[in-house]
């Protein structure tokens, strides 16, 4: 009995060191990428490019807080359009043929938002228990904080924060689409300090064999941008 009751609280412990490494960590990610500066600036505006199988992509991204969100990509002179109003979300994509809006599915509305920038999603998946320090491991030869997330639909997204700057330097995503479970792998890197903020101005991508490099050529931040900006047409 007193052995069960010595292991018992050898588990408690675990838990609690693990809970409170795992606050530490988020702690320190919200400062070295100044989140909390994120968290109130008006709008953000990046002008960026999209490299994906030696096709060149001009790309646009429009944020308004707290939730506005739009981006354009250009491809053999026609625009490809995601956006959401704050309601509801459209993509216009031309290569179907058609050049009208299609509103978005739950779970598309979900994928374009973890986009937001002036939220903080690791301190919002902690907060609503969604996530869990899954050990350590290395990218790029560095170490770093494997954090795991599970959040709506299923979806598994690890983060791994490096030690050393507690920048976020890898995601891996595993989610279902169209039946299949696909796994999604971006390393952001290249941060610079805009305005106050801290930004990834470069994010490599792979996934089912396609890779494809995402470019910050300006971030521009509490810029005017009106809500008709978020219009689907």
């Amino acid at each position: 009995m007193k052995k069960m009751i010595f292991v018992m609280a050898g588990l408690i412990m675990m838990t609690v060191i693990s809970a409170q490494s795992l606050d530490e960590i988020v702690k320190k990610y919200t400062e070295a990428n100044k989140l909390d500066k994120v968290a109130n600036l008006k709008t953000i505006k990046i002008t960026a490019n999209m490299s994906v199988m030696g096709m060149e992509m001009p790309m646009v991204m429009w944020m308004k807080n707290p939730n506005k969100i739009k981006s354009v990509t250009t491809f053999n002179g026609q625009d490809m359009i995601q956006v959401f109003d704050g309601e509801k979300g459209y993509v216009v994509n031309p290569m179907t043929g058609s050049t009208d809006p299609v509103e978005m599915t739950p779970d598309q509305v979900k994928q374009t938002l973890r986009g937001n920038m002036f939220q903080n999603y690791l301190a919002n998946y902690l907060k609503n228990g969604q996530l869990a320090l899954d050990g350590e491991d290395k990218v790029n030869d560095k170490p770093a904080y494997k954090i795991k997330a599970t959040v709506e639909g299923g979806t598994v997204i690890n983060m791994f924060i490096d030690k050393s700057s507690y920048f976020l330097v890898k995601t891996s995503t595993t989610t279902s689409q169209g039946g299949m479970t696909v796994t999604i792998d971006s390393y952001p890197t290249d941060y610079t300090e805009t305005s106050g903020v801290m930004i990834p101005m470069k994010t490599s991508t792979s996934a089912q064999g396609m890779d494809m490099v995402t470019t910050f050529s300006k971030v521009e931040v509490d810029v005017p941008i009106e809500d008709t900006i978020f219009k689907a047409k």
